[in-house]
């Protein structure tokens, strides 16, 4: 944000699979939003799908917002300590029902907004539908400043993608050019790129909270008042808030590899995404997708090239080089000191 975000919390359980699956000891550089199937442990570092994430420095003033997501303790061993019983003495029927308690007010925890007027929790609803995604939404610690930009912008800059209406782009972006980008980890790339480019528009989409906040405050702070942030999964945006042939391109910078086979089918970039994106792209609008994962590039330059509304700018039908106008990320950075080749793909939508 970045692939990502993006609603989506009830994705279905893990496909099984064996316990020597595992993966290269150097993952790919990817900026992203931590994507996890449902059931696996998430991802500590923050990578969805945009460059540049980064974790809140250490020292950073954390919110209280961040004590929804630790875990509640046993409702059962809670009361046994305030009666001056034990575990054992509670009956089954009272236990059961204290544990059903206390998971319902963790339950409304976890989708109650972090912030008053902020990005909402679950702006789709679970009940919304269930599908494979390609990405775990999760909080992380937001910093003051974070909390701020969150608190004092999202009502100017911030939406919430809840399939609820169809957006006029025209009126969100002063009649600007609109690209649509889809994870952009803590957003330093998008500012950037907003900054550098302050006649096009930029419609943001990811599901972390963080980099939601520390986008919106890098946009202020360099005076760009073309970026929108949207929360919740794009897909849904795509295929219900957007009208035909309103965007003027799609980015999806470094979106999450999934190098598991058995995680394969929750990649974004997927014969199925490309048939909701081709709809609401005009005639000649570019899709940029750059990854440092050299099996997901692969894949990519497979998929593009198959779909019959893309077609390849690159002469020679391969990748193409980078843009001036993406930035080099520190992320990426890292990863071309590991040896990582860095692939961008451009294809014109016809």
């Amino acid at each position: 944000m970045s692939e990502q975000p993006l609603n989506p919390t009830t994705a279905p359980a893990p496909d099984s699979g064996t316990a020597d699956e595992a993966t290269p000891a150097d993952p790919p550089a990817t900026g992203s939003v931590a994507e996890a199937p449902a059931g696996d442990t998430p991802a500590t570092d923050v990578r969805t799908a945009g460059p540049g994430a980064e974790a809140p420095a250490a020292d950073a003033p954390v919110t209280d917002a961040a004590a929804a997501d630790a875990p509640a303790a046993d409702a059962t061993t809670v009361h046994a300590s305030a009666t001056g019983s034990t575990a054992a003495d509670v009956p089954a029927d009272e236990a059961a029902a204290l544990r059903a308690a206390s998971f319902e007010r963790a339950r409304r925890m976890r989708q109650e907004p972090r912030f008053p007027g902020g990005p909402a929790a679950d702006p789709a609803g679970s009940h919304h539908e269930r599908r494979i995604r390609s990405f775990q939404p999760r909080r992380s610690r937001v910093t003051t400043g974070q909390q701020e930009a969150l608190e004092r912008l999202w009502p100017k800059w911030g939406l919430d993608i809840d399939g609820k209406r169809v957006l006029d782009l025209d009126q969100l972006f002063d009649g600007l050019p609109v690209v649509l980008e889809i994870g952009f980890g803590m957003g330093e790339a998008t500012a950037q790129m907003a900054a550098d480019d302050p006649g096009t528009g930029i419609l943001a989409v990811d599901v972390h909270t963080p980099g939601q906040g520390n986008l919106l405050g890098l946009a202020d702070r360099a005076g760009s008042t073309n970026v929108r942030v949207a929360n919740g999964d794009a897909v849904i945006l795509l295929r219900e808030m957007l009208a035909p042939e309103s965007l003027d391109g799609l980015r999806v910078y470094f979106p999450d590899p999934w190098p598991k086979a058995r995680h394969h089918k929750r990649r974004l970039i997927q014969p199925e995404f490309l048939d909701l994106v081709a709809p609401v792209l005009k005639p000649g609008a570019i899709v940029h997708c750059a990854t440092d994962w050299e099996p997901y590039a692969e894949q990519m330059l497979e998929v593009l090239t198959a779909h019959p509304r893309f077609e390849n700018t690159a002469a020679d039908g391969g990748y193409a080089p980078r843009p001036a106008f993406r930035p080099l990320t520190r992320f990426e950075g890292q990863g071309l000191d590991k040896g990582h080749v860095v692939h961008d793909l451009l294809f014109a939508r016809v």
